[in-house]
C-alpha cells in the first residue's frame, strides 16, 4: 500500500511548513532508537517519519509528491516547464532495463506510475536526525565560553562515545553549537543561560541597577558599577535624577562570532533615601525645604 507522507507526520494536506516541521520534531524524538531502544517498530516508525520529513519539508519536492504521490521522483523527467509530459522512453532508475514502451501526453504513463513501487534503498538513504544536547550556563561562562564533554549512548550501528564541545563565549538561550561527532551523526549543543541575580541581559547588552545615596544624587560624586570582569569607577553629576541611565560602551557581553566586539552596559540609578535621621540632620532637611520654598516663592 501507498504511503501517505501527511498522515506519517498527522499533519493535513494544506499544512504549513512551520506546522510539517513542528509535527516532524515532535515524531523524530518519540520515535528515535537511542530514546526507544527496546520499542519493537521504533526505528523503522522513525525511518517513516525521516523519509515523510525529507519530501514534505522541501517545497519543490512536496509540489510534486502532491502531484504525483509516492512516484514523485521520477517526476522532472516527464515534465516540461509548462506542467505537460515529455515523450521520452520511460528507464526506470536502477532498474537495468527499461520497458517496451513510450509514454505521452494523453497515454497511460499516469495509470502505470500508479501501479509501481518502489524499494527503500531507491527512495534514497534517510538522513539522520540531529541529536540535540541541552547544555545549561551561568552568565559568566556564557561570557567567557566554556567547554562541555557529553556521553552518547550506542545506536544505530554507532558505539557509544564522549565527546567535548566546545561553546564560544557570547552564547546566548536558543543558541545551538554544533559538535563534530563523525559515525554520521549530527550533535548539537542546545544553549540555556540561567538568569542573573544581578544583570539582565538584551542581546549583547547588560543592565544593571546602581543604588545612589541622596547626597551623592544632589551634589554629584564616583560610584562603583559592577561589569562582568570586575568594578570601573563612574562619575555622577550633581542633580543626577531617579532612574537616569549611564552607557557604558564596551561592557556589556561578546558578541557572537564577532571577535573582540561586546554590547554595551546601561547602569540605572536607584536612589536610596536616608533613613535614621539625627534631629540634627532633620533640621537640616527642615531649613532646605524653607530654602527652595523662599526660592520658589
Amino acid at each position: 500500500m501507498a504511503r501517505d507522507y501527511y498522515k506519517t507526520l498527522g499533519v493535513q494536506r494544506n499544512a504549513s511548513e512551520t506546522e510539517i516541521r513542528k509535527a516532524f520534531r515532535g515524531l523524530a524524538r518519540k520515535h528515535h532508537p537511542d530514546v526507544n531502544p527496546d520499542t519493537p517498530g521504533a526505528q523503522e516508525r522513525f525511518k517513516e517519519v525521516n523519509e515523510a520529513y525529507e519530501v514534505l519539508g522541501d517545497p519543490k519536492k512536496r509540489i510534486q509528491y502532491d502531484r504525483f504521490g509516492e512516484n514523485w521522483r521520477y517526476a522532472d523527467k516527464y515534465t516540461r516547464s509548462d506542467g505537460s509530459f515529455t515523450n521520452e522512453t520511460f528507464s526506470w532508475p536502477g532498474s537495468g532495463h527499461r520497458p517496451d514502451a513510450t509514454f505521452g501526453a494523453g497515454s497511460v504513463f499516469a495509470d502505470l506510475l500508479g501501479g509501481v513501487r518502489f524499494s527503500s534503498r531507491e527512495r534514497g538513504n534517510v538522513r539522520p536526525t540531529p541529536i540535540e544536547v541541552p547544555v545549561e550556563l551561568t552568565l559568566e561562562e556564557a561570557y567567557t565560553g566554556v567547554t562541555r564533554t557529553i556521553q552518547i549512548p550506542s545506536g544505530q550501528g554507532r558505539r557509544a562515545k564522549r565527546l567535548t564541545g566546545t561553546i564560544p563565549k557570547g552564547v546566548d538561550t536558543g543558541s545551538r553549537i554544533h559538535v563534530p561527532a563523525g559515525q554520521g551523526m549530527e550533535i548539537y549543543l542546545t544553549v540555556k543561560v540561567r538568569q542573573h541575580a544581578q544583570f539582565q541581559r538584551k542581546g549583547a547588552d547588560l543592565y544593571v541597577d546602581l543604588l545612589l545615596p541622596f547626597v551623592d544624587t544632589v551634589l554629584g560624586g564616583q560610584q562603583e558599577v559592577p561589569t562582568m570582569n570586575g568594578e570601573v569607577l563612574l562619575t555622577i553629576p550633581q542633580e543626577t535624577q531617579n532612574g537616569q541611565s549611564f552607557r557604558l560602551r564596551n561592557k556589556g557581553m561578546p558578541r557572537l562570532s564577532k571577535d573582540g566586539l561586546y554590547g554595551d552596559l546601561f547602569a540605572t540609578t536607584k536612589v536610596v533615601l536616608p533613613t535614621g535621621l539625627s534631629e540634627h540632620e532633620r533640621d537640616l532637611f527642615r531649613e532646605l525645604k524653607q530654602v527652595r520654598k523662599d526660592r520658589e516663592a
